[in-house]
């Protein structure tokens, strides 16, 4: 190589790798060190600068920050070399063999989650979580990758600014959080709070700088009488003051609706101490809580029992100097590197093939628990199941046999149940809580007692799903709900089936279908649960098809005709705004709308989840609405059209009157003039003296629409002015 300065980083990420790393193949890392540089050679970032700096510091993150091996380091110097260049995942399996290229290949699956639509999001998400599984280094390159683009983020526009942002502290930082990479979420979250909120995070940042100097002076106040102690007793330690994160503090504000000088914990210590035995950190909590008062409430012991994602610590806050509350936190050294690194200070290695030890493969296991049914869950449900997933408190609950579950904050017993066995959970009939019996869906609490009753007779209510909180119960519950109703459908198209016969009627599924999507009833699957559940009468539409066969009609040619016309209006109407919301999302979801109501902006609507379509908008008075929420009502989302100050929706109105001279003139002056709406377009015809039009025009809402079909009304010869629904 004949840059020099690439030389040197070269060298001086090698220097890195020598300090932190447990072994260094030193030619693995200059081979892709200078493969990546070739390829991206000629490219440049939004900053002015040359490409190949973003992997050469995701690399010198993984080397460093969070120090894995050697092969991760290559992997993050290449990681963007398929995606941006003409080089194929194929070469770089040639160049360096099936593990680097499988986990550049991962990277590269999963390195644009939110850019597209809900099913590709869901598919990346798949990718995502299936190259975690395989080799948990691909996602520990995504948090490098993810954490450097943070770093440089201001030279990229506002709109990237701020998706990059929100997808950083919904996924990437809940994600830091899972592995336990403390650090690396803090800062994540940090970052993302500076382009989300940036005035809030200049306030803190500027109130925090300002009382630096007094918060110092206090910690080292707080600190000197322990450090006595504790060097009297023959410790070796470490003590400083922890700093209190922007995100966290500003949480904090907003969930207790106090200011900055409300939140008590801003001033934070860590004692790190150099020994092995945890027991040492009981002994100094016994010294710091005889020097200072402690508060009972505020002691958390994730030494006894751990966090999910191998967290150990002892947390007390006490009444220090002042009378001002202060957070202690106690570790040995190997619990800090365990707090700061997570999944990287375990990893390890036997004969140069990675080998992940148990304590890591409890940290992927949420991962196969979400993976146990992902092929089959809707879209949608695969979503929350992974941002639910994702960020939850938890909670230690234990069987009556002493054995401890570890679950999220607000879990249940039919949580339990299911966190127990599968086949536990779908038989629960009861469950004792301490002794005592509780209904299902009580909120469980650390340090709860649970026994779970069951009977074979038992099998899961649809309603449970309402309240559990773990993808586990959620997946298995809807799963039960499908088959049953999958059944029942099967005996609804056998008892319909009998029916015909009876009544002669020679009719196949093709033909029932059409029959039905005449009169706005789409789904057929839908329509034998209806007669299964005696919610829809055979022979009534056995009747109705009969009566169709002996006097079919002309109609069919007429509605080819107001179909044409109703077809291009709705989709007029619905391309003059900006698509659906879902939870404050704009148009982040699959979704399309249904045709037996023919949703328009200004339209009051309703999301129903769909197996395979995505969401279906229906409008809230929607006939088949009131038939599906009795049979499936845990399958609905609220949805609403975007608020845009000022925005004018595309309506379309039918009228119809006497054929007179100036009759046009006379109604668009009334809309255009008097009601002061602007008209899209106009669709008149007439037969025998009589005229029928269809308007479309822009209305603010349905209260708009309604005062000019009033004034229309008054023209002279109308006859009748309503809005044109199917």
């Amino acid at each position: 190589m004949t840059n020099a300065r690439y030389k040197k980083k070269l060298d001086d990420l090698l220097f890195i790798c020598s300090r932190n790393l447990p072994k260094v193949d030193e030619q693995l890392i200059r081979r892709a060190f200078d493969l990546g540089f070739n390829a991206h050679r000629h490219d440049i970032r939004a900053s002015g600068e040359p490409f190949f700096e973003h992997p050469y510091e995701v690399a010198r993150i993984v080397a460093k920050e969070i120090p894995l091996d050697d092969v991760s380091v290559a992997s993050a110097l290449l990681h963007d070399v398929v995606e941006d260049t003409d080089y194929q995942i194929k070469d770089i399996r040639a160049e360096f063999g099936d593990t680097i290229a499988d986990i550049v290949d991962g990277a590269t699956k999963i390195s644009d989650i939110f850019r597209t639509h809900e099913v590709t999001q869901a598919e990346s998400y798949r990718k995502m979580l299936l190259s975690m599984v395989r080799d948990v280094r691909v996602m520990l390159i995504k948090f490098a990758d993810r954490l450097h683009n943070m770093r440089t983020l201001e030279f990229l526009s506002d709109e990237k600014q701020k998706r990059m942002a929100k997808e950083t502290l919904e996924i990437y930082a809940p994600f830091a959080h899972r592995f336990g990479l403390a650090n690396l979420k803090w800062e994540l979250e940090d970052l993302s709070f500076k382009y989300l909120n940036h005035e809030a995070y200049e306030t803190i940042a500027r109130e925090l700088k300002a009382r630096r100097r007094e918060r110092e002076h206090y910690i080292k106040k707080f600190s000197s009488p322990i450090e006595k102690r504790l060097r009297q007793d023959g410790f070796k330690f470490e003590i400083s003051g922890r700093p209190k994160h922007f995100y966290s503090i500003y949480n904090k504000m907003i969930k207790r609706n106090k200011s900055l000088d409300g939140i008590y914990d801003l001033f934070a210590v860590r004692v790190i101490l150099d020994t092995e035995d945890s027991n040492d950190c009981f002994a100094v909590y016994g010294t710091i809580t005889d020097i200072y008062l402690p508060n009972p409430d505020r002691f958390k012991n994730y030494i006894s029992v751990p966090k999910k994602n191998g967290y150990q610590s002892i947390h007390t806050t006490v009444v220090g100097p002042d009378g001002k509350m202060v957070e202690v936190q106690i570790r040995t050294r190997g619990m800090h590197e365990v707090a700061e690194r997570g999944v990287a200070a375990h990893w390890m290695y036997k004969e140069n093939t990675k080998a992940i030890d148990e304590e890591l493969s409890n940290w992927v296991n949420w991962v196969r628990e979400i993976f146990e049914s992902a092929e089959q869950v809707p879209t949608a449900q695969l979503m929350e199941s992974f941002k639910l997933n994702l960020y939850q408190d938890e909670i230690y609950l234990f069987t009556p046999k002493g054995e401890l579950k570890i679950l999220p904050t607000g879990a249940t017993p039919v949580d339990f149940a299911y966190e127990i066995h599968s086949k536990i959970g779908q038989h629960c009939l009861a469950a004792k809580v301490n002794g005592r019996i509780v209904p299902l869906d009580s909120v469980l609490k650390s340090g709860d007692q649970v026994e779970i009753l069951t009977s074979k007779n038992q099998t899961p209510n649809p309603d449970w799903e309402k309240f559990v909180v773990t993808h586990k119960a959620k997946s298995h519950i809807r799963r039960w709900v499908r088959e049953e109703q999958r059944k029942a459908m099967d005996a609804g198209k056998e008892l319909w089936e009998k029916k015909t016969r009876k009544a002669k009627l020679s009719i196949n599924e093709d033909e029932l279908t059409e029959f039905l999507h005449q009169r706005r009833i789409e789904n057929i699957g839908m329509f034998y649960l209806g007669v299964r559940q005696e919610k829809i009468n055979p022979d009534e539409i056995i009747e109705m098809i009969l009566e169709e066969k002996k006097h079919p009609s002309a109609r069919g040619q007429e509605d080819g005709k107001i179909d044409g016309l109703f077809d291009k209006f709705i989709s007029t109407a619905r391309g003059a705004t900006s698509g659906i919301v879902l939870d404050g999302s704009h148009d982040n979801f699959m979704h399309n709308y249904a045709k037996c109501c023919n949703p328009i902006p200004g339209d009051e609507v309703v999301g129903y989840v769909t197996t395979g379509e995505g969401i279906k908008i229906h409008r809230k008075n929607c006939r088949n609405i009131t038939l599906l929420l009795k049979m499936e009502s845990g399958r609905f989302m609220e949805v609403n059209w975007p608020s845009e100050n000022g925005a004018m929706f595309v309506a379309a109105v039918k009228i119809c009157g006497d054929d007179r001279a100036g009759m046009l003139n006379d109604i668009t002056q009334v809309i255009s003039t008097q009601m002061n709406t602007n008209i899209r377009s106009v669709n008149i015809d007439s037969v025998d003296s009589v005229f029928d039009g269809t308007f479309i025009l822009y209305v603010k809402d349905r209260d708009h629409l309604g005062k000019i079909l009033d004034r229309v009304k008054r023209v002279k010869g109308v006859r009748a002015a309503e809005r044109l629904e199917e």
